[in-house]
């Protein structure tokens, strides 16, 4: 979309007034767009999606947090975040959902509580509540419309990130499961059977996800079954090789921490003791939830932008403001509960509009056909039932805690590959090795010299090996601010390269060329 046309009004609450107003006359037919056949459809697939979504990044959760809070937490404030964003947000297509920057801060996040002794549950609520603050704040003033400046060459290095992380997390714990190999010189049958199981339910979980989800591209069946497998793929991956690990059961490898019952993963108090911590925590806590909460912001405000792309013809207006103030208070009241923090769902969100188009077929000057987005069936309906369904799943716990760890990291490296595989700054990458007579012929590479996009994706090369190094380190807390400072590094470089050549990399990519194969969780 125009990123002018989220707008600054320069008032306190100006803004947010504004998309209630223009909310609230659509706010009825929401509910009255959604009484159709094809909203059913669209909630029987995303609650699929979501789901599996919620489980794999509640298992993250727990293994970056020692186990203080995993999928039983992560189902929980999805479902209920999932359920207020339906019926008060601006935009009820967006999906919520843990996404992969947010987990790795909340690892980097209890590993410095750890090594400094102090007690992680209560931090964490307190950063989230501060958060929580600092985002309702900036609904209140018209922040979202900050957001102009994070431009494509911001976004991309930020979804590069997101795709690392699930691959590198991925990779790191498959690794993980030969490790006690080392610790006995005899060498140990049972490990060395459960990494290589380890390593088949992932691999296999990886290309058999990969697989299904391009079955639409096939030739095979009908249309309907192809799209259905298609859009089923991840989720009939996790069935599949949940049953193998269930063939080689005498093998013994890594299954979440569910609990029996529907109670927090360690059995806690729901309600986390916030005055279990001294009073320098409690303030000190301001500084990481400055950093947590520009993720936030970020990761919300560049979904909602791809979410309310023109091409998806919206007519029922926007709601930045009214968007982030929603997520605000979700955040606050997650933290009060030590639940993991979520926002708009990039994927998820796109599917659920997606899966709510009419589409018709237009024949091209070539005399190719292209299918277009005419329209999409905008209501609250489908969010609603999407997310009361999550909670429903809460009763199936026990289910959850067959699912192998080794199959959840499948759905990372699915997840990783498929994002960066959408990703320009990695299709630029692999220009530099690509043969100079096959070099495609797409909206940027008419306009600009090759040279000048070997020299802008090496400034955004090394940007991102910045971002990941300070990430990595012992300071990788202040990550978040690495991201804001790519503001003027931007500015800067619009400097170097013609403006015609930095508006044709920078332009952004029809719908369709973006969403193929593109996950950012």
């Amino acid at each position: 979309m125009n990123k002018q046309e989220i707008k600054y009004t320069g008032k306190f609450a100006g803004g947010l007034k504004n998309d209630i107003q223009k909310k609230l006359k659509f706010y009825i037919s929401d509910f009255k767009d959604g009484m159709h056949s094809s909203v059913l459809g669209t909630t029987l697939f995303m609650f699929f999606a979501a789901l599996a979504n919620a489980i794999a990044f509640g298992a993250l959760n727990s293994h970056v947090t020692g186990n203080e809070m995993g999928i039983v937490e992560m189902i929980v404030v999805t479902a209920i975040g999932g359920i207020i964003f339906s019926l008060f947000s601006g935009q009820p297509l967006i999906i919520l959902g843990g996404t992969g920057p947010i987990v790795i801060f909340t690892g980097l996040l209890y590993s410095l509580c750890k090594s400094n002794g102090i007690e992680f549950m209560p931090t964490y609520a307190w950063v989230g509540i501060w958060s929580g603050i600092f985002l309702l704040i900036g609904a209140f003033l018209d922040a979202s419309y900050l957001i102009k400046f994070f431009t494509r060459f911001t976004d991309e290095i930020f979804a590069a990130l997101i795709s690392v992380i699930f691959i590198v997390e991925a990779v790191k714990n498959i690794a993980k499961s030969f490790e006690a190999t080392k610790l006995n010189a005899a060498g140990s049958t049972d490990v060395l059977s459960s990494g290589f199981l380890t390593i088949i339910l992932a691999l296999g979980t990886f290309m058999l996800a990969s697989r299904l989800k391009k079955f639409s591209k096939t030739h095979y069946m009908s249309l309907r079954f192809r799209n259905f497998i298609s859009d089923f793929g991840p989720s009939i991956a996790i069935g599949i090789m949940t049953a193998v690990a269930f063939y080689f059961s005498d093998v013994k490898i890594e299954v979440p921490k569910v609990p029996s019952t529907i109670s927090t993963t360690t059995g806690r108090p729901w309600l986390v003791d916030l005055l279990s911590v001294p009073v320098w925590v409690i303030f000190g806590s301001i500084i990481p939830a400055i950093l947590v909460t520009i993720l936030l912001f970020l990761d919300q405000n560049i979904t909602s932008r791809i979410a309310n792309s023109p091409d998806f013809k919206l007519k029922k207006d926007y709601g930045y403001h009214l968007d982030l103030l929603v997520v605000s208070v979700i955040t606050i009241v997650a933290s009060f509960f030590g639940l993991p923090w979520i926002v708009a769902a990039t994927v998820h969100s796109l599917n659920h509009n997606k899966s709510l188009a009419t589409t018709e077929i237009i024949i091209q000057p070539d005399g190719s056909k292209k299918e277009v987005i005419t329209g999409v069936r905008e209501n609250r309906v489908s969010g609603l039932m999407i997310h009361l369904l999550i909670g429903g799943s809460l009763f199936l716990l026990s289910y959850f805690g067959s699912i192998p760890m080794a199959v959840l990291f499948g759905l990372f490296l699915y997840m990783g590959f498929v994002s960066l595989g959408g990703n320009q700054f990695y299709d630029r990458i692999i220009l530099w090795f690509t043969d100079k007579e096959l070099i495609p012929d797409n909206h940027y590479t008419r306009i600009v010299p090759m040279k000048n996009i070997k020299k802008f994706t090496l400034i955004q090369l090394a940007c991102f090996i910045g971002l990941w190094v300070l990430k990595s380190s012992k300071i990788g807390i202040l990550f978040p601010l690495f991201i804001a400072a790519l503001v003027p590094i931007n500015n800067w470089i619009n400097t170097l390269f013609p403006k015609e050549q930095i508006n044709a990399i920078m332009s952004e990519d029809k719908l369709e060329e973006e969403e193929d194969d593109h996950y950012l969780g």
